[in-house]
């Protein structure tokens, strides 16, 4: 059953069309891969389905739900997280603090940064079982910016799961990882889909081709082609295309 699902979208910036009638299903419980070259509308694409642009067309939908045009934070409390591109953490915090700022309770309770939030033991439980899902349960207590690149990455997904989500969008999460530290994520990503749905952007074919059930294909704002990894393979346009690399 789709739990996402944009209709026909669209989005201009001036005279200049990034989206034009984007359709995608994303299914409940899967790994839904997006991929195109540079500029193709990825992001743009995110931004629209998260809120962050409000789209000139189409139609939005959650768990049946119409979205369309609603405030980020609006489409977050249904239950609809992101991670990006740039890292956004709070470097001069811990690794645990990090996590409780985006708790789902934290911020029922006004979300008073001036607050003693390790006075909190719910707080710091919740956060210790999210950061458990990561990995990172014994990196709880260390400064953030002492991590490794890999375990920053893992961080930022931890902060994207703790509002308790039913889907997570992340944008380039390999980006700037290493061998070891890109299969370190991979394996993180089927433990989570046992949790979350999952929307990858993604530029590393193999990762991308290796974790997704169904993968579409962007290209000049359009959605050239949606089929599973071995279908796609076979698609003669992907396959002769800087996009068909695996293949």
């Amino acid at each position: 059953m789709a739990l996402f699902v944009a209709e026909n979208l669209r989005k201009r910036f001036g005279a200049r069309v990034v989206l034009e009638n984007i359709s995608l299903s994303i299914e409940e419980g899967s790994v839904h891969g997006i991929m195109g070259p540079n500029g193709a509308g990825k992001t743009t694409c995110f931004h629209v389905l998260t809120g962050h642009h409000r789209p000139d067309g189409g139609r939005i939908t959650f768990d049946g739900r119409d979205i369309t045009g609603k405030k980020p934070h609006q489409i977050a409390r249904l239950g609809v997280s992101r991670s990006f591109q740039i890292m956004n953490l709070f470097d001069d915090t811990v690794v645990i603090e990090n996590v409780i700022l985006a708790l789902k309770q934290f911020r029922r309770n006004g979300m008073n940064l001036l607050r003693d939030v390790f006075s909190d033991t719910k707080l710091i439980d919740q956060a210790i079982d999210v950061l458990d899902q990561v990995g990172l349960a014994h990196r709880a207590w260390e400064k953030a910016a002492e991590l490794p690149y890999g375990e920053r990455r893992a961080l930022e997904i931890a902060v994207a799961l703790a509002p308790e989500p039913r889907i997570v969008f992340l944008d380039e999460p390999t980006s700037g990882l290493g061998t070891e530290a890109t299969r370190a994520l991979a394996v993180l990503i089927r433990k989570l889909r046992a949790r979350y749905t999952i929307v990858l952007i993604e530029h590393d074919m193999r990762f991308l081709f290796d974790l997704a059930d169904r993968i579409s294909v962007i290209h000049w704002g359009q959605v050239i082609d949606e089929n599973t990894p071995d279908e796609l393979q076979s698609n003669k346009w992907v396959a002769r295309s800087a996009l068909g690399e695996v293949a």
